[in-house]
């Protein structure tokens, strides 16, 4: 809350994912395609196979450009992104590592050096010296991965850090070995895939088939290493947050069974195109392995960056900033005092500091559209209580006033009309309406926190009875503030639940 505050119509999480997605997948790529190249080439010399080697030379070139070129300007976009959706966390990250990533530099310097001279050693050295360079390269590339690995597992797991502050703490985290481990297996799993592409766009089908037995090794090399350890990096992970994602994060716990079929499907077609039949290897069968194999990394990726929420530094930092330590500050002083650039718009500035991190008005994961039709003082009241609902959002620790100026500023941007208008609905259609309006986003019938159960059997005056005391069962659960229709029309859904039609809503 003390950076001033990047206002885009973009969504945040999209926008990161892009350019992030992208950076790791070239980094790991870079990594595992340096061991690739180094250790075929010395089997290619060893055995005097030229075809091997021009083979080599032509992946080396492409290894080049996808390295150097995009990897290096995309590892700029994310510092330059980072530093305006999230000032804070990027602050801490530096502070508390900034030898790490000054060691981290030094290494990647070596390696883009190596990389170079690699490439362009290949008629203007000695097959030792050549073979060093190579060696170099890999060694750099792998020590920065090394050093990375430290700071990106100490977003999710701190450990004693928090208690400390000893950044040996915060680097060798409870995460950081087997996440070490399992990210090596992917960069040998990519190069084999990256290879596969190149080896199936070559006219020798004597060199196809060497090539390609050679790189399905190193992708099923890669698998092994990557299964096993990531229960090992599971298991690494507090319990809490992995309890927080299966209840309140399907999706993301649901990227985690998929990735298994991104497995399989793998290790079938490695299997039968690389080492059973792999002179049928063609472009096709090449970009399915590729798209599975990014697939795959891809659902890790996600996995690791929602199964944190509510926080960007696990128990210190929240998404939205706010830090942990501070909770006794905001509760009691509020958190427009800690706002230092502010625009003379509290609701905006509010807003922003608070929800815009993760939500917008209207794009990505908006909220206009799920304050349709209801007050102020809803809004207010689902902003306080905010930790409760379906996402495993951070709690409101601001003061009651400042919620309802978050929910003025929402108010008076969304469609105000009655929910029966604004959908065209009637008698039970608007009860359904209705309770995916004020009661879905905390009680999701067949999902988080389902409550149906209890709410089946009961008569009109118990309903009527719920509603009439719904702010006094919890904190955070709001008054029912619609009106005579609408609370007639939910109750008339409420009766629905249970029966055979209420099953299919």
């Amino acid at each position: 809350m003390y950076y001033p505050f990047w206002d885009t119509s973009l969504s945040y999480g999209m926008l990161m994912a892009v350019i992030s997605i992208l950076h790791v997948f070239i980094s790991h790529f870079a990594i595992g395609g340096g061991l690739y190249l180094v250790i075929t080439e010395t089997f290619a010399r060893k055995r005097n196979d030229q075809a091997m080697l021009d083979y080599l030379q032509r992946l080396s070139k492409f290894f080049l450009l996808v390295t150097l070129v995009l990897g290096a300007l995309s590892g700029v976009a994310i510092w330059f992104i980072i530093g305006l959706l999230n000032p804070s966390a990027t602050e801490v990250l530096i502070h508390h590592f900034v030898w790490a990533w000054a060691i981290e530099w030094t290494f990647f310097v070596i390696e883009i050096a190596a990389a170079i001279v690699y490439y362009y050693g290949w008629q203007r050295m000695s097959a030792r010296d050549h073979l060093a360079i190579g060696w170099v390269y890999f060694g750099a590339a792998w020590l920065s991965l090394f050093v990375i690995n430290g700071i990106i597992t100490f977003m999710l797991t701190p450990g004693a850090w928090t208690a400390t502050g000893n950044i040996w703490d915060g680097f060798f985290n409870p995460t950081f070995w087997p996440s070490l481990f399992y990210r090596t297996g992917i960069c040998v799993l990519l190069a084999g895939l990256y290879a596969m592409v190149v080896a199936a766009r070559s006219k020798d089908v004597s060199l196809k088939a060497r090539t390609a037995r050679r790189n399905a090794a190193f992708g099923l090399i890669g698998l092994a290493i990557v299964v096993p350890t990531f229960f090992w990096y599971w298991q690494a992970i507090p319990g809490d947050l992995i309890a927080n994602a299966q209840e309140t994060m399907p999706a993301t716990m649901r990227t985690i069974w998929e990735s298994y079929l991104y497995i399989v499907l793998l290790v079938l077609v490695l299997i039968l195109y690389g080492l059973v039949m792999p002179k049928r290897l063609n472009m096709v069968v090449a970009v399915v392995l590729m798209a599975a194999g990014l697939g795959y990394f891809g659902s890790f990726e996600f996995f690791r960056e929602s199964v944190r929420k509510p926080y960007v530094i696990t128990d210190y930092m929240y998404g939205n900033t706010l830090e942990v330590a501070k909770t006794a500050e905001y509760r009691e002083g509020g958190y427009l005092a800690g706002i230092e650039f502010r625009t003379g718009d509290d609701g905006a500035d509010l807003f922003r500091h608070v929800c815009r991190h993760c939500h917008t008005l209207d794009g990505y994961k908006p909220l206009l559209p799920a304050f349709e039709g209801v007050d102020r003082e809803f809004i207010a009241s689902m902003v306080r209580g905010s930790e409760a609902m379906k996402g495993n959002m951070p709690p409101f620790m601001g003061s009651s006033g400042e919620a309802l100026m978050i929910g003025e500023y929402l108010h008076g941007r969304t469609d105000n009309r009655h929910l029966s208008e604004i959908y065209d609905v009637e008698g039970v259609q608007l009860g359904q309406k209705v309770y995916e309006v004020r009661c879905g986003r905390c009680h999701e019938i067949g999902g988080y926190n389902d409550k149906s159960e209890s709410l089946i059997g009961l008569d009109d005056e118990d309903y009527l009875d719920l509603l009439d005391m719904a702010g006094e069962f919890a904190d955070e659960m709001p008054d029912f503030t619609g009106d005579d229709e609408e609370r007639a029309a939910l109750i008339e859904f409420l009766k629905t639940i249970g029966k055979e039609q209420g099953g299919a809503l």
